[in-house]
Formats: structure tokens, C-alpha cells, sequence
């Protein structure tokens, strides 16, 4: 049996399906699917794709690594049998750390099966914090974002029926797109599942204080987006004790 590098994504639910790919001699690629189970029966093979380009339109799905198995020509799946006493074991001193996966590269998808009323509540969001962003940009002095999602996400919002969009987030692009799709996973309107990846696969959540990492590869930090990210919904405005205790009447006597 040749390893193959299999992937999990994970329904609502609480149901989960795989999706595995390898590289042959020949330049294909062969890829096997299925629901989470000892047997993949979906196959297909194909060419003039890179192994590394489809893993990451999967990724960007929100598929999630789960590590190397063994595949057999039935779809039978195996995981490698770590507990072998025949594997060559490392001492824990001298064990090779991988080095961490640097982020350069957000993959966004967005599945939209919302109905009309939805919809136009989601594209009134949307052009809405659309706006904060410009007006946020500006005072910064920054310069406009030439990321294509805006524009396809706004058109798509505008139609009646249901779609699917993906695409990329590169660090060019600035933070200002990665926070509009955020707004939109944060609001979880029904019928919208957005999903957001890392280079290394990592689904990234809609809590904004728990993704220092993509924080960091736009060289930002919650404090420096505070502002604009209560405007977006992404955090609870800041009580000023100072101003509220000014509006009180003073009882003490």
C-alpha cells in the first residue's frame, strides 16, 4: 500500500467526511473521499494539478489535516502502526522538532444556501461594514485593497439564488478583507457557513482576541483595530467606567 495524506472536514452535526490524495510516477494525482470510516470508496485520478494546489483548495473548505495512512486499491484505510516495536525510535532528548508552519496566506470559502430575507439582511451587513472599512483605511492613510472578493462577494449577496465562493487572502491584500469575511462569520447568519483557513490548514474561529497568529502576519494587534473591530461586531465596545460614573447623581451622604 502507498501513504496517502488524509483530510477530515467536520458538519455542524457532528458528522465528519474524509478526503486523501496522493502523487503517482506518472504526474497524477489520485484522490479518494467518503464519509469518516475504515473504507473511502470515491476515487478519480487526475493530471496537470499539483498535489500541494488541491490540498489547499480543500484546506481553504475547511478540510483539516489528520495525518499519513495506508489506502489499499479497495479503499480500505490504515494508520500506520506507530507502536511497532521494528520502528526506529528517537531519543526524546535528541528528537527533531518540526519547525512551525509560518502563515503567508489565508484560504476563505463561503457556502451560501440562505433564502431571500437572509440575503438582503447579509448584503445590508455587508455593505455596511464595507463602509467602516473605507472610512477606517482612510484615516490610517492606507491605501485601497485591489482584493477581487469584494466585489464577487457583494454580487453574489445581490442575487436570489444560492452560491459558492472561494478564493485567497494574501498579505498584499492587508487585514481589511480578512475582517470583513470575520464580521461575516461572526454574524452566523442562517444558512451562510464561511470558512477560513491557514497555509498549515487551521481553521480559523470568529473570535478575534484568539487569532494573534493571523493578527500577526498583518503586522497588527487587537489594541491597533479595537476601534474598527466594535464597529464590525468583532468585539464588545470598551465601557469607559469614567464617562458612565459622570452621569451618575452622587447618593453618598
Amino acid at each position: 500500500m502507498t501513504a496517502w495524506t488524509l483530510y477530515r472536514h467536520r458538519n455542524a452535526d457532528g458528522s465528519s467526511k474524509d478526503w486523501a490524495v496522493r502523487s503517482n510516477s506518472d504526474g497524477s494525482i489520485t484522490t479518494r473521499w467518503g464519509k469518516t470510516a475504515n473504507r473511502l470508496p470515491g476515487v478519480s485520478n487526475r493530471y496537470g494539478i499539483q498535489q500541494r494546489d488541491i490540498e489547499r483548495q480543500k484546506q481553504a473548505k475547511g478540510y483539516e489535516w489528520v495525518g499519513l495512512v495506508d489506502i489499499d486499491v479497495n479503499g480500505n484505510v490504515r494508520f500506520p502502526d506507530t507502536s511497532s516495536s521494528t520502528a526506529p525510535s528517537v531519543p526524546e532528548a535528541t528528537a527533531i522538532q518540526s519547525p512551525p508552519v509560518v502563515v503567508d496566506t489565508l484560504y476563505w470559502h463561503i457556502d451560501c444556501r440562505a433564502g431571500h430575507a437572509t440575503l438582503l439582511d447579509m448584503g445590508i451587513a455587508l455593505r455596511r461594514w464595507l463602509s467602516d472599512l473605507k472610512a477606517w483605511s482612510q484615516a490610517q492613510g492606507l491605501a485601497a485593497s485591489d482584493w477581487s472578493g469584494w466585489q464577487r462577494l457583494i454580487d453574489a449577496g445581490l442575487g436570489d439564488e444560492a452560491f459558492d465562493l472561494s478564493g485567497q487572502i494574501h498579505l498584499e491584500h492587508g487585514v481589511l478583507p480578512w475582517l470583513w469575511l470575520m464580521a461575516l462569520k461572526h454574524a452566523a447568519f442562517p444558512g451562510v457557513s464561511v470558512g477560513i483557513a491557514t497555509e498549515n490548514g487551521r481553521e480559523v474561529s470568529a473570535e478575534l482576541k484568539a487569532e494573534t497568529e493571523v493578527l500577526a502576519l498583518f503586522d497588527t494587534d487587537v489594541e491597533t483595530i479595537r476601534p474598527l473591530a466594535e464597529n464590525l461586531g468583532l468585539l464588545k465596545p470598551r465601557l469607559d467606567l469614567a464617562l458612565a460614573m459622570a452621569d451618575q447623581t452622587d447618593h453618598w451622604f
